[in-house]
């Protein structure tokens, strides 16, 4: 265009020039044809040449036209192109944008409002097939738009409604898939990006479904709440177990103690009354005491003294007796048979080894 202007400028001036030239031959009577004819070249050189060139912009291109039939095609440049017998028409080479609002059916025969946008651009190499099939980019653009409602019905009629709410992304890149299938090689477009930017059910429908959603929050809150108090019963009743099972086992160590302090001091009583008789001159015989052992073996487990009371004051003995009476009622107590054996001249005490 810039190359045009600047030819039309330099040949606007000639014709200027010629019209000056021929008014001074004119009156100076000499070559008067001269002018006219220059004026007259200029004019038509004027007419041709700066109209014939062409701009093709960045993002753009054009077909060419030779007397209304295609036959070439135009990327971003300049070229002069005979304007009286070329014609220009061009596309917009950039993706374009596509909004498109329908409605359809569910499988279960909910309806729903969708809007998508889909995204496309020529392909500059197919210009003229576009030029002689659709004529204009908006002719185009308005075959894309039916088969795009066309095959996003067809395939979300497929599922039903709460399929589309709970698989919305994957069924969104399956109408994607299946639009760029449907527009094939005979659009002359390459489809960049189908997407379903809304889809809308009926208030009734998305009302029920909000009910039920809630009535499913609920349901899982109370058994929620249920497990909750399970757990915590159980935890309750394992703690409580193990309170029980302590205080058993704390009733269990006490008496075991009581146990063996009373059988220590039962012990410590029986040699306490050996330790008597043998002060008071009571003759003592030990014995020791043998019993077998899981393996078989005989193992020394005490020893048994005996008292001898002949010869003895009834003072000495009675004194003896009394403290083996009392070492008898601290072995009775746990339902043993009682280790001390009285006879009529004589007394018996087991010792325990250990």
């Amino acid at each position: 265009m810039a190359i045009g202007i600047i030819f039309g400028v330099i040949l606007f001036a000639l014709v200027a020039g010629g019209i000056v030239l021929s008014v001074f031959l004119w009156k100076k009577r000499n070559r008067r044809w001269v002018g006219p004819v220059v004026s007259a070249s200029a004019l038509l050189l004027f007419v041709l040449i700066p109209f014939s060139f062409r701009t093709v912009d960045p993002g753009e291109v054009a077909v060419v036209k030779h007397l209304g039939k295609a036959t070439a095609v135009r990327t971003s440049g300049t070229y002069f192109d005979f304007w009286i017998t070329e014609g220009y028409a061009r596309y917009d080479a950039k993706v374009q944008n596509l909004d498109i609002d329908t409605n359809t059916y569910s499988k279960d025969a909910q309806t729903m409002d969708i809007a998508m946008n889909v995204q496309f651009a020529i392909k500059q190499d197919r210009a003229i097939e576009i030029a002689e099939q659709y004529g204009s980019l908006d002719s185009l653009g308005k075959r894309i738009t039916s088969v795009a409602e066309a095959t996003s019905k067809s395939t979300l009629s497929s599922y039903s409604a709460m399929e589309i709410i709970e698989n919305r992304a994957q069924i969104s890149v399956e109408v994607e898939t299946e639009v760029k299938s449907a527009i094939d090689d005979t659009f002359f477009v390459n489809i960049e990006k189908v997407v379903l930017t809304n889809i809308d059910f009926s208030d009734a429908f998305e009302q029920t479904v909000e009910d039920k959603m809630i009535a499913e929050q609920e349901k899982l809150k109370a058994e929620y709440e249920k497990e909750t108090a399970l757990v915590k019963a159980q935890q309750e009743l394992e703690v409580a177990k193990l309170q029980a099972q302590a205080r058993i086992e704390e009733a269990r160590g006490d008496a075991e103690a009581k146990l063996l302090a009373a059988r220590a001091e039962a012990d410590a009583m029986k040699a306490k009354s050996v330790e008597v008789a043998r002060a008071l001159g009571f003759t003592i015989t030990e014995t020791p005491v043998f019993e077998t052992d899981e393996n078989g073996e005989e193992v020394q487990t005490g020893v048994e003294y005996d008292i001898d009371f002949s010869g003895k004051t009834q003072e000495e003995i009675a004194l003896i007796v009394d403290y083996l009476k009392y070492i008898e009622y601290l072995n009775a107590w746990d339902g043993k048979l009682p280790s001390v054996v009285l006879g009529e001249n004589s007394g018996s005490v087991l010792v325990p080894l250990g």
